[in-house]
């Protein structure tokens, strides 16, 4: 029997900072909403997913996994077992009829109600939770995208301010508290940006920067400072986004944390190629690479930065090389970041698989272009921004 390792599932524990038990404890809280009795599931079961020993668990525990983790039970690692598939949730039967309306209305609520289940935002606003809890929000950004994460991180957010304005604390509790609402505006801009809400996610962003000042939180305003760039570059104010990401550099964060220095380097790369300028691009694409063979490997890094690997430096390259018109510079780089993606980013996948398309086309290579624009599989993805640039290509190629 194959007993191979669930890999994806294994990475997707650590990221969603489950343990065995806590896994089970909440697959039978799901499977008690889905099918009107609770699960029956233990970490013994949790572990014969984890080693392989199960590869396609009972549908009372596959729809509350695929709910869990918001994605099919294929892109959790499991495989099926013949024509295996997992059943759609039982409906319950109800007197009366519902008005469409109000069921709509009613799966909306419950989506957004799960995936807060699922991160587990508390009901106390207690400074290290709230670090974990927004951690969390960031890894699911990460593996999937943020087109599910913007109202429940609004809600979140919208609930915390009220929470913070309505008890008082001391100075360090307090500066606590505007920390983790600027990490939090973070995490609701960059899913307000994935979902295509550019008024919504400069809001969130220019919000993060106020509470890192109000913080005095160094690592938040950095953090802050480099989200409004990259937002400024997305609304075509390319010199706006240089200035923001030089000024960013010259903080101290920048100066002594290698990664920080390495995303404000290469988002700079790109603000100087957007704007014409090669040379000036090429020495900031040197500056994040020497940034990224400083990075201390043997400390983990805070979670909104653990997208920036090996994988995101050679991909924001590409970007720039695509802006300074090095079409098949951006081609490798681009090739070279899918190569070095870790399995569970399907996000940034999806997302550079676009992108190698996008340049395949651009250089008159139609064939490999559908080739490469067939094979993306965005089934596991929730990011409206992706599967709009998809969308377009398809186009381009059904009207040559």
């Amino acid at each position: 029997m194959d007993t191979r390792t669930n890999a994806i599932l294994t990475v997707l524990l650590r990221e969603y900072d489950f343990t065995h038990r806590s896994l089970a404890d909440e697959v039978n809280r799901v499977s008690a909403r889905i099918f009107g009795r609770p699960g029956a599931a233990t970490d013994r079961d949790v572990r014969r997913w984890v080693s392989g020993a199960l590869r396609w668990p009972h549908a009372r525990y596959l729809l509350p996994l695929t709910e869990i983790f918001g994605r099919p039970p294929e892109a959790l690692g499991f495989v099926p077992r013949g024509s295996s598939r997992p059943p759609s949730p039982p409906v319950p039967s109800r007197p009366g009829q519902e008005e469409p309306v109000k069921r709509r209305a009613f799966l909306t609520a419950s989506t957004a109600a799960s995936l807060a289940l699922v991160l587990r935002l508390e009901e106390t606003p207690v400074r290290g939770r709230l670090t974990t809890t927004i951690g969390r929000l960031d890894a699911h950004f990460t593996a999937i995208g943020g087109g599910a994460l913007v109202a429940v991180a609004t809600a979140y957010l919208a609930w915390l301010r009220d929470t913070a304005d309505g008890c008082t604390y001391g100075p360090r509790v307090e500066q606590g508290l505007y920390s983790a609402i600027s990490g939090l505006c973070s995490s609701a801009g960059w899913a307000a940006y994935d979902a295509g809400d550019e008024a919504a996610s400069r809001l969130h962003h220019a919000n993060a920067l106020q509470s890192g000042i109000l913080a005095k939180d160094g690592r938040a305003q950095a953090r802050a400072w480099s989200d409004l760039s990259l937002q400024s570059r997305a609304e075509g104010h390319h010199r706006e986004a240089l200035s923001i990401n030089r000024a960013a550099l010259q903080s101290r964060q920048a100066r002594h944390n290698p990664r920080i220095a390495a995303l404000l380097h290469s988002r700079l790369a790109i603000g100087h190629a957007r704007l014409g300028d090669r040379r000036a691009c090429a020495r900031s694409l040197l500056a994040a690479q020497s940034a990224h063979d400083r990075f201390d490997t043997t400390a983990p890094p805070p979670p909104w930065l653990r997208f920036l690997d090996a994988a995101e430096i050679s991909g924001l390259a590409a970007i720039a090389h695509r802006a300074t018109g090095q079409l098949p510079d951006a081609e490798i780089a681009t090739a070279q970041a899918l190569n070095l993606l870790g399995p569970t980013l399907h996000r940034n996948r999806a997302y550079y698989r676009v992108q190698l398309a996008e340049l395949q086309l651009a250089q008159g290579d139609t064939a490999r272009a559908r080739a490469t624009a067939t094979g993306i599989d965005t089934a596991a993805v929730s990011s409206p921004r992706i599967a709009q640039r998809l969308t377009a290509i398809h186009h381009q190629l059904t009207a040559g």
